[in-house]
């Protein structure tokens, strides 16, 4: 493992720009002797990858649309690239005429640097000059934007005046700003009629359009407005989340609760909403499906396709699928105007899996490379790192395939991002839904987290007398019982334990500890995913040897940068 990763010095001086910052190496040593004895966990860091002090630059991530990819492995071929560039998911952001038309602040169109500006990478295969990561889905005329994977899991970074390409690294992007421009952009647009008008013109094409399809066309985007700019205002933080970072499980909740769970027309409940402003870095991608546990909290069950289907599901619905479930009766009818393109997240699951750790494109400096090994190697209680980021068996999902064992501990940091998982809301449609032999029926008020969980449902058992009425719960087939355990939810009916005692498997589930967070395995820890995010944001939270850091009580606001780490004086634990 450390062969691939550990320090060296390449030709140049590295940059990891992404909208507004870039990062430079600094002489290993001088960082070394600032840090005290009881720092080693960070020294080790410092060693396994480069060191690096924050300047600013005004420039984004994807300035270059033909870089060199990095070696990521022979399963990852410039098919399978291009495949997880543009993949359906069942993302449907906004009409791509309207996004065509729309107009930025300057005046030029909404589309005119592909995105860049947010430092989203470009794609030179999309014809509708839409960025990696993003795709238009439908037929000719009435296709609808989306997002996929590799919007936020895609990095570039410059050294030496050439860009390297890290496919399944995190992004340095601003979704946060995207978003809010977007729907600054639509506002504009329908606060008159003169406003409306050139939009109205370039979407309809035709300079004097018919008024009853001008009309027409104002009522779906006013109608598209009404719930995006409703989740905008009750979501976005007012500070931002900052550059490569985002608080998605607590969009998603507010996705899920405030904005499709409520009575038609416009199936909303605003109230369900909350501020999401607990941001966390991009995950990098590579390993992601032989964890037996993901997400930073560590709530998701992982290390099999059922349970990484689940895991997907809920991201595609943060990213804007349609779900709009309709209750039919006692049954309640999850597919019913459901955008999720269940294929296009089976075929991206196995694309992650063929991304690879990525490989030092430099020589390695052996002797560093040795004297990391050795830090890395080291008992946690020594300042060592393998204890909670090196490979052991996990949870056994399937027959024959191993997972790799993903600790969830608390290691006394801030628990805002744990804190989302205990947000109430209404349920709305969803109210006596629930996971078979899992959860107890969502109540009228109940946890988000619940809600979630509940979004799985099926038939009873073919030939069974039993009624959901009777039972108040149905069976999922066999392929599908790992669904049962895709949540570590956060209740538990009793009543389905005595009613089926012995003839399923029951079990109370817990959600992991207050404030725990998951710690993953580090395979390619130089490529710019862990240090430079996490430091640069100063996420101090995966090991116990983070403990009693001199750095961990700082401001977690994105203004705190590696530059005030390197820069404060040494502190014992």
């Amino acid at each position: 493992m450390i062969d691939d990763q550990a320090t060296c010095k390449p030709k140049g001086e590295p940059k990891f720009a992404g909208n507004g910052a870039e990062f430079r190496r600094t002489p290993l040593l001088a960082i070394l002797t600032m840090e005290a004895v009881g720092h080693t966990m960070l020294q080790t860091l410092f060693i396994i990858a480069l060191t690096f002090v924050v300047t600013t630059r005004s420039s984004a991530q994807g300035t270059d649309a033909n870089p060199i990819y990095v070696d990521q492995g022979m399963d990852w071929t410039a098919a399978a690239r291009a495949d997880f560039y543009s993949r359906d998911q069942g993302s449907r952001l906004i009409a791509l005429s309207w996004m065509q038309a729309l107009k930025q602040k300057n005046g030029q169109p909404f589309l005119a640097d592909g995105l860049s500006r947010y430092g989203y990478l470009p794609n030179p295969a999309n014809t509708a000059n839409l960025p990696v990561g993003f795709h238009a889905s439908g037929p000719q005329d009435f296709q609808v934007v989306g997002m996929t994977c590799s919007a936020c899991h895609t990095r570039q970074i410059e050294v030496d005046g050439k860009v390297y390409r890290v496919d399944g690294g995190p992004g340095l992007v601003d979704f946060y700003a995207l978003l809010g421009d977007l729907d600054k952009a639509v506002g504009d647009l329908i606060a008159s009629d003169s406003s409306l008008a050139p939009f109205a013109a370039a979407v309809l094409r035709s300079t004097t359009p018919d008024a009853a399809d001008v009309a027409d066309l104002r009522r779906q985007v006013d109608g598209w407005y009404l719930r995006f700019h409703t989740l905008m205002v009750r979501a976005l933080p007012k500070s931002g989340w900052g550059v490569g970072r985002l608080d998605a499980v607590g969009m998603i909740f507010n996705r899920i609760s405030g904005l499709d769970i409520g009575p038609p027309p416009d199936f909303m409940i605003p109230e369900n909403m909350k501020t999401a402003d607990a941001p966390v870095r991009y995950p990098f991608l590579w390993n992601s499906p032989r964890q037996d546990k993901t997400q930073w909290p560590g709530f998701a069950k992982n290390g099999n396709d059922i349970l990484g289907l689940a895991r997907n599901v809920g991201e595609v619905l943060g990213v804007f699928a349609t779900f709009e479930p309709k209750r039919q009766g006692a049954i309640i009818s999850f597919l019913d105007n459901n955008s999720t393109n269940f294929d296009g997240l089976s075929e991206l699951e196995n694309l992650v899996k063929r991304i690879g750790p990525p490989k030092w494109p430099w020589k390695i400096d052996a002797a560093l490379a040795t004297r990391g090994k050795v830090i890395f190697e080291r008992d946690s209680a020594e300042g060592g790192c393998s204890g909670c980021h090196g490979i052991e068996d996990g949870e056994q999902r399937v027959p024959f395939i191993k997972t790799w064992r993903t600790p969830v501990q608390n290691v006394d940091t801030d628990t805002r991002e744990y804190d989302v998982l205990t947000w109430k809301a209404k349920t709305g449609v969803l109210k006596g839904a629930f996971i078979p032999f899992a959860t107890a029926p969502l109540k009228e008020n109940d946890e988000i987290f619940n809600i979630l969980a509940a979004r799985v449902a099926a038939a009873p058992e073919p030939g069974s007398s039993d009624t959901p009425e009777s039972l108040g719960l149905v069976r999922l087939p066999p392929t599908l019982q790992d669904l049962l355990t895709a949540f570590d939810t956060a209740s538990t009916s009793e009543a389905i334990k005595t009613k089926r005692q012995g003839a399923e498997r029951a079990f109370r589930s817990r959600l992991p500890p207050w404030g725990s967070y998951e710690a993953r395995v580090l395979q390619g820890i130089w490529a710019p995913h862990h240090i430079f995010i996490t430091a640069q944001f100063l996420r101090w939270r995966n090991c116990s040897s983070h403990q009693g850091s001199a750095y961990r009580n700082l401001a977690l606001d994105g203004s705190t940068t590696l530059k005030t780490l390197v820069l404060l004086p040494p502190r014992s634990p």
